[in-house]
């Protein structure tokens, strides 16, 4: 057991596969903001979701380059490795999110204080006018199936290979679909004359962006301060991190056990002397999650 090698062989497929559905995300999404933002107009739901779609490459990014700083090896200027770039990761996706979050919901706040009317004018196409609006739609529609269909390929990858980076990823791909939908109802708004219709929309949206961040950026600041492992959808105590503490209780009685995270993986402490025979991460985490712990040491009184 190491804190400082490469990614373990046991989840390496995995890994790559969190890569492929990442890269895919960052084709597929780059598309969709394209094409929103040719029909964005002054609509304050499209601006919304355009950002949102934008916001959404974010974790794509920082999932590619720290899984590719994990699997360096030490050396004399980072001798511990760079298994807690992960860890950092999803510092900088949870402040992203929460940024462009309380970005939005000052915008649609503004605009209903101001009670300012978005409009949706037409465009010619072809030779014919049509009502932008139609173009709006048409785009969000697009924009909600790709995250649909990658989110629901990465939440199981993510459980196997705990990874809170490619889990956020997975509920901004939620967050993007449901701001689709949100941005119809926004244009619909319009169409019908509801002023209001846009920007309570795009609130909607940010109150759900916010929500998450906050989770998240909880989460983050916790692994970062070496607090003990969470799980990937709640800021409580994962199951496996419950489960060694019981185990190592279990072996060596009422003694003091501290366990903390470094991107996905557990170092556990116990205060006693070390024991005669070393307990393997098999024996304390059993086959399918020996990968996640990286060291036990004991602490003598």
């Amino acid at each position: 057991m190491s804190l400082h090698g490469g990614i373990p062989d046991a989840i390496a497929a995995d890994v790559k596969r969190g890569e492929q559905l990442e890269w895919w995300t960052l084709g597929w999404m780059a598309s969709v903001v394209l094409v929103m933002w040719l029909v964005m107009g002054a609509s304050q739901a499209m601006k919304a979701a355009v950002i949102e779609d934008l916001l959404s490459l974010v974790p794509a990014f920082v999932f590619l380059i720290s899984v590719h700083w994990e699997r360096r090896r030490p050396n004399k200027r980072f001798p511990f490795g760079y298994r807690r770039a992960n860890s950092l990761a999803f510092l900088v996706a949870a402040t992203a999110l929460l940024s462009v979050g309380g970005f939005l919901a000052y915008e649609s706040v503004s605009t209903l204080v101001k009670q300012e009317h978005p409009s949706v004018g037409g465009i010619t196409l072809f030779g014919h006018t049509v009502w932008l609006g139609w173009l709006m739609i048409a785009a969000l529609a697009y924009s909600i199936v790709p995250p649909i269909i990658l989110g629901h390929m990465k939440q199981p990858v993510a459980e196997r290979i705990k990874d809170k980076v490619l889990h956020t990823d997975a509920l901004m791909q939620k967050a993007d679909w449901q701001t689709g939908l949100a941005g119809i109802a926004g244009i619909v708004g319009i169409g019908l004359g509801w002023w209001w219709a846009d920007a309570t929309a795009a609130l909607f949206i940010s109150l759900s962006i916010i929500r998450d961040a906050i989770g998240a950026l909880e989460q983050a600041v916790a692994e970062l301060l070496d607090g003990t492992p969470r799980a990937l959808d709640t800021n409580e105590l994962s199951d496996d991190a419950q489960r060694l503490i019981a185990t190592l209780k279990g072996r060596f009685g009422e003694v003091g056990v501290r366990l903390r995270e470094t991107g996905r993986y557990i170092a556990a402490e116990v205060d006693c002397p070390p024991p005669a025979k070393i307990p393997t991460a098999v024996e304390l985490m059993g086959d399918d999650r020996a990968w996640r712990l990286a060291s036990l040491s004991f602490r003598p009184e």
